[in-house]
């Protein structure tokens, strides 16, 4: 059970997520907060909370919004939107700060698993989120760069697992593990495994539903 802060200034929408949250015991506590300032008075009580934004009907900027999630690490954000920009979900999914996403448009079902992730602190993206992060993977593709070595390294090490865990399961050294990290910063020309993960995440060499879910 947590908190959840409805940033939404639809009424008709604030009314569904409401009775949806209520029926499926998800929420302990839903506060509604109609502009910026009142939003943030909320986060300052409840810093742990979920916080369902329609960031097109809120008055939020892109830097805002990203500035705010960082403030409030502790916080869960899950968009809720009509519509939302490809470059704007590029932007918020590739970001350090992470975010799920559901549409108005998508099924109850769909509405309903997203809030249920969004409880659990996890990721949910929609197909159509989903759909935009995958776009536009460089041609060469990073099947093509890494090794098939590489590609089982650059996996673990995105679903949190250290490098001398990866040795022990693989039955190698921490310094062939090490020496793999290395090659796939260097072959992708990144500086940190964040910039790893997005990119394998685009060439599908991690499935970003067992990732993000």
């Amino acid at each position: 059970m947590t908190t959840f802060i409805l940033a939404d200034n639809q009424y008709i929408t604030r009314e569904g997520v409401s009775t949806l949250l209520t029926r499926t015991l998800l929420a302990d506590a839903i506060i509604e907060v109609s502009s910026r300032v009142e939003l943030i008075k909320q986060l300052e009580l409840y810093p742990e909370a979920v916080v369902v934004l329609d960031y097109t009907l809120f008055d939020l900027t892109d830097t805002q919004l990203m500035n705010m999630k960082q403030k409030y690490a502790a916080s869960f954000w899950l968009l809720f939107s009509d519509e939302l920009s490809q470059q704007f979900l590029r932007q918020v999914l590739l970001a350090e700060q992470q975010f799920g996403v559901v549409m108005k448009t998508d099924t109850k079902a769909t509405i309903t698993k997203a809030l249920q992730q969004a409880a659990k602190g996890t990721i949910y993206l929609c197909d159509f989120a989903a759909q935009v992060l995958q776009e536009d993977v460089p041609s060469q593709g990073l099947h093509g760069l890494l090794t098939a070595s590489e590609q089982m390294v650059l996996r673990e090490i995105a679903f949190g697992k250290t490098t001398k865990e990866i040795a022990f399961d693989h039955n190698v050294s921490f310094h062939t593990i090490n020496t793999h990290r290395k090659n796939i910063f260097h072959k992708l020309e990144v500086n940190n495994l964040h910039e790893a993960i997005k990119y394998a995440l685009r060439a599908g060499i991690i499935d970003l539903a067992e990732y993000c879910i």
